[in-house]
């Protein structure tokens, strides 16, 4: 494989964890072997029995399981999940060609990881290994690393303008 490259997808627009799945189908269709640690999600979706079904594509959940942290504080089970999904990262970045950190930006935000930990992450990346985060509010040490920010933005939304919530098949 070619260089591999560091990529961030963040704003507060519909789209980062779909953009980097697209990423994943493509290097899955080119023989590349995926790993995808989704960070602060818990529980079965849509995207997790479409990725089952690709052999060269592994997808690990590292959230605590009780629910967003939207109206609650973390806890150190929250804590605990996210330096795991670290750590099983970490690891991925030798044994994969892609690894995808979604909405660990995120997952740094909300102080479940330290922004020390992410340029750790960075840093580990061989050469070879396509390394994408996801989630909104990267920090600017972050993307001050990446070889490529894609920053969506919210022109207009369902959620917020007809109270619509996350449908099965297009948001979860």
């Amino acid at each position: 494989m070619q260089n591999g490259q560091f990529q961030v997808y963040t704003g507060d627009g519909k789209g980062k964890t779909t953009a980097a799945l697209g990423l994943a189908l493509r290097a899955s269709g080119a023989g590349l072997r995926v790993f995808i640690g989704q960070f602060m999600k818990a529980g079965p979706t849509s995207e997790l029995s479409a990725l089952a079904r690709l052999e060269n594509v592994t997808a690990e959940q590292f959230g605590s399981g009780k629910g967003l942290l939207m109206g609650r504080e973390a806890d150190a089970d929250d804590r605990a999940c996210a330096r795991a999904g670290l750590a099983r990262v970490r690891e991925a970045l030798g044994k994969y060609d892609v690894v995808i950190a979604d909405e660990i930006n995120c997952a740094c935000a909300y102080g479940l990881l330290d922004v020390s930990d992410l340029l750790s992450l960075i840093d580990a990346r061989p050469a070879t290994a396509e390394l994408v985060f996801t989630g909104r509010g990267a920090c600017d040490e972050v993307l001050a690393r990446a070889d490529l920010v894609t920053e969506m933005r919210a022109v207009k939304h369902y959620y917020a303008q007809k109270g619509l919530c996350a449908r099965v098949g297009i948001e979860k």
